[in-house]
Order: C-alpha cells, then sequence, then structure tokens
C-alpha cells in the first residue's frame, strides 16, 4: 500500500482520476475490457467529476459493479447509490454495462445476482473510501474479515448513520436505513488494483486509525495495507493526524 498527500482535494481528485484513468486504459489494451468498483458518498463527488471529464476513455467497453447500498430505499431518494452512480458515472460516461444493487429488492437475491455477474473475471481496479468510523465500503466495525460471499447484508452502526446525516444525505438519523448491502471486504482485495480517495479533516481519525495503527476488523479501512497494489490519496486536512513516515507527499 502507498499513500500520497496533496495540498487539497482538488489536486488529490485530478492525481486519483488520471491513476484510475490508466488503470482503465491498461485493461482495455491488454483484454479489450476493464472491469471497475465505483463507490459513492460526498468523498467521491470531485474524484468522479475529475474522472468524468478526462477524454480519450472508451466507457462503453469498461462494466461497473457497484460497491453498496442501503436497503428499502428506491432509486429517486436523494441518498440512493444506484442515483448517484448513474447520475455522476455511468450517464456521464456512457459506460453500457452496469450492475447495480437494487435496495428495493429481496437483498438476499440481490446478493446473489451481483455476486454471480462479479465472480468470474478478475476487477481491474476499484475505487473506495473510507468512513469516519474507519468503514471500508459499508463494513462498519468489527468487520467480517473472513467471508468469501462476494456481497453481504450489513448493519450499520450509529456513527456511520450519523455521517449520512451530516453530510446532507438525510435529514434525521431516524430516516437512516439500520442494514445495507455491501461489497465483502475480501472481495474488495480481490481487485487487481485499489484507488483509495479520502479527502477532508473530518475523516483524518479514521486515516489515522486505519493507517496508523494495527490492522484490525475494527479500522476496517486498515484491511487495505495487506493490498499490493493500493493507493491511498490524502489532502493535508485528512492526513494531518498520521505520522510523516507513512507518507509519500506530493
Amino acid at each position: 500500500m502507498k499513500i500520497e498527500v496533496f495540498d487539497d482535494k482538488a489536486s488529490l481528485s485530478k492525481a486519483a482520476a488520471f491513476q484510475a484513468a490508466t488503470a482503465i486504459r491498461r485493461a482495455i489494451t491488454q483484454k479489450g475490457t476493464a472491469r471497475i468498483i465505483a463507490a459513492t458518498g460526498a468523498s467521491q463527488v470531485e474524484f468522479l467529476a475529475a474522472l468524468t471529464s478526462i477524454p480519450g476513455l472508451d466507457w462503453p467497453r469498461v462494466e461497473m459493479f457497484h460497491l453498496d447500498e442501503y436497503i428499502g430505499i428506491s432509486s429517486e431518494h436523494p441518498a440512493s447509490f444506484r442515483k448517484y452512480l448513474l447520475e455522476r458515472l455511468i450517464q456521464k460516461t456512457g459506460i453500457e454495462k452496469y450492475h447495480l444493487l437494487d435496495g428495493d429488492a429481496d437483498p438476499t437475491e440481490v446478493c446473489i445476482e451481483v455476486g454471480r455477474a462479479l465472480i468470474p473475471a478478475p476487477v481491474d481496479v476499484a475505487f473506495v473510501g473510507i468512513g469516519e468510523n474507519g468503514h471500508l465500503a459499508f463494513n462498519d466495525p468489527p468487520a467480517d474479515f473472513e467471508t468469501d460471499d462476494p456481497y453481504l447484508i450489513v448493519a450499520l452502526d450509529e456513527v456511520c448513520r450519523s455521517q449520512q446525516v451530516k453530510e446532507g444525505w438525510f435529514s434525521s438519523l431516524s430516516e437512516v436505513p439500520e442494514k445495507a448491502i455491501s461489497m465483502s471486504v475480501r472481495q474488495i482485495l480481490k481487485s487487481s488494483e485499489i484507488i483509495c480517495v479520502v479527502p477532508d479533516a473530518r475523516k483524518a481519525q479514521a486515516v489515522k486509525l486505519c493507517f496508523g495503527g494495527e490492522t484490525s476488523p475494527m479500522a476496517p479501512g486498515s484491511i487495505l495495507r495487506n493490498h499490493p497494489n493500493t493507493t491511498v490519496f490524502l489532502d493535508r486536512d485528512s492526513a494531518r493526524l498520521l505520522n510523516q513516515e507513512f507518507i509519500c507527499q506530493r
């Protein structure tokens, strides 16, 4: 795992987008297609905007998989990650082959159906972030580091649910679903490359917990330290509590 720190969110997002585009182009050149995993949330907005503005990417050759989704909200809800990906990635690029997690459908069946599409071939690059509680996807602490299931039904803890309110996706904690569908930790780690985008001061404690301490299910994002081809993109605000020995300054 490599950590890079940038002056601000804008420069972080551009650098991460350039690396993501390089990974996509490499896969298309080598295999004719690229398989990606896309993350959502406030931390990914500028990164996806930068990525979708890069010219010359052959998006119709990209197959996209969905990282996580709330159970029990429609695709029209402002917090729906299906809505987020349709508006910020799929419709902007013309991706033709994508697998969204339907939060309205039976969650067990959704896990099976999308998992069946995911596992036959490797994922070339996964885009992820970490939450204020250190979660990876919606794998809140203590995360399951053992299951090989591609997708899980998970319970969301109060820190995670409160973050969604603070970010403006919901108006109150009572509106935030208590369960979600999430890609499993082990499935994420099967990706050939992982790009982890973590800006903003409110993530500084989680960054320290995940990348400055021990690998632990209580800091789910810490598992990325075991992946040989992960780059963590931080800005100075999110990196402010991290010891300099872990950082490649940019």
